[in-house]
Protein backbone atom coordinates (compact mmCIF):
# COMPACT_ATOMS: atom_id res chain seq x y z
CA UNK A 1 0.00 0.00 0.00
CA UNK A 2 2.99 1.98 0.89
CA UNK A 3 5.14 1.46 -2.03
CA UNK A 4 5.27 4.80 -4.09
CA UNK A 5 5.74 6.62 -0.92
CA UNK A 6 8.98 4.13 0.23
CA UNK A 7 10.37 4.55 -2.74
CA UNK A 8 9.70 8.37 -2.80
CA UNK A 9 11.92 8.68 0.29
CA UNK A 10 14.29 6.02 -0.47
CA UNK A 11 14.85 7.75 -3.91
CA UNK A 12 14.32 11.55 -3.48
CA UNK A 13 14.08 12.30 0.50
CA UNK A 14 17.07 10.84 2.27
CA UNK A 15 20.06 12.23 -0.39
CA UNK A 16 20.25 13.62 -3.99
CA UNK A 17 20.69 10.53 -6.20
CA UNK A 18 22.12 11.51 -9.31
CA UNK A 19 22.39 7.88 -12.32
CA UNK A 20 25.71 6.82 -10.59
CA UNK A 21 25.01 7.27 -7.12
CA UNK A 22 22.00 5.02 -7.67
CA UNK A 23 24.00 3.05 -9.51
CA UNK A 24 26.50 2.29 -6.34
CA UNK A 25 23.76 2.31 -3.83
CA UNK A 26 21.75 -0.52 -5.91
CA UNK A 27 24.71 -2.22 -6.37
CA UNK A 28 25.85 -2.18 -2.49
CA UNK A 29 22.92 -2.93 -1.96
CA UNK A 30 22.60 -6.35 -4.55
CA UNK A 31 26.01 -7.93 -3.25
CA UNK A 32 24.73 -7.56 -0.27
CA UNK A 33 21.62 -9.09 -0.77
CA UNK A 34 23.34 -12.02 -2.67
CA UNK A 35 26.34 -12.61 -0.12
CA UNK A 36 23.55 -12.63 2.68
CA UNK A 37 21.18 -15.10 0.71
CA UNK A 38 24.18 -17.34 0.19
CA UNK A 39 24.94 -17.85 3.43
CA UNK A 40 21.49 -17.84 4.79
CA UNK A 41 20.83 -15.21 6.55
CA UNK A 42 17.76 -13.25 6.39
CA UNK A 43 17.50 -9.60 5.49
CA UNK A 44 15.30 -6.79 4.48
CA UNK A 45 15.85 -5.66 0.88
CA UNK A 46 14.39 -2.34 1.97
CA UNK A 47 16.81 -1.93 5.00
CA UNK A 48 19.43 -3.14 2.91
CA UNK A 49 18.84 -0.45 -0.07
CA UNK A 50 18.36 2.17 2.58
CA UNK A 51 21.58 1.95 4.35
CA UNK A 52 23.57 1.68 0.97
CA UNK A 53 21.29 5.46 -0.05
CA UNK A 54 22.55 6.35 3.63
CA UNK A 55 26.41 5.22 2.85
CA UNK A 56 26.24 7.26 -0.56
CA UNK A 57 24.95 10.52 1.17
CA UNK A 58 27.86 9.83 3.99
CA UNK A 59 30.22 9.48 0.98
CA UNK A 60 29.52 13.28 0.00
CA UNK A 61 29.39 14.57 3.75
CA UNK A 62 27.08 13.83 6.17
CA UNK A 63 25.40 17.69 5.45
CA UNK A 64 23.93 15.79 2.27
CA UNK A 65 21.37 13.58 4.17
CA UNK A 66 17.95 15.20 5.08
CA UNK A 67 18.90 14.32 8.81
CA UNK A 68 14.91 14.42 9.96
CA UNK A 69 14.26 11.68 6.89
CA UNK A 70 16.86 9.26 8.59
CA UNK A 71 15.44 9.58 11.89
CA UNK A 72 11.97 9.26 11.22
CA UNK A 73 13.21 5.72 9.28
CA UNK A 74 15.72 4.69 12.43
CA UNK A 75 12.78 5.27 14.81
CA UNK A 76 10.31 3.19 12.70
CA UNK A 77 12.46 0.66 12.62
CA UNK A 78 13.34 0.70 16.63
CA UNK A 79 9.12 1.02 17.27
CA UNK A 80 8.20 -2.03 14.55
CA UNK A 81 10.10 -4.39 16.58
CA UNK A 82 8.39 -4.19 19.80
CA UNK A 83 5.36 -3.22 18.37
CA UNK A 84 5.33 -6.60 16.34
CA UNK A 85 5.87 -8.22 19.20
CA UNK A 86 3.43 -6.90 21.06
CA UNK A 87 0.65 -7.41 18.84
CA UNK A 88 1.68 -10.68 18.09
CA UNK A 89 1.22 -11.95 22.04
CA UNK A 90 -1.83 -10.49 21.35
CA UNK A 91 -2.90 -12.19 18.24
CA UNK A 92 -1.59 -15.21 20.03
CA UNK A 93 -4.24 -15.14 22.77
CA UNK A 94 -7.09 -13.75 20.69
CA UNK A 95 -6.73 -16.96 18.97
CA UNK A 96 -5.76 -19.02 21.72
CA UNK A 97 -9.08 -17.86 23.80
CA UNK A 98 -11.16 -18.78 20.37
CA UNK A 99 -9.76 -21.55 19.62
CA UNK A 100 -9.83 -23.68 23.24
Amino acid sequence: MYGRRVIATVGNNITELTPSRGFAATLAAATTVVIASGTGLPISTTHTLVGAVLGVGIARSIGALNLTVVRNIFMSWIITLPAGGILAVIIFYILKTIFS
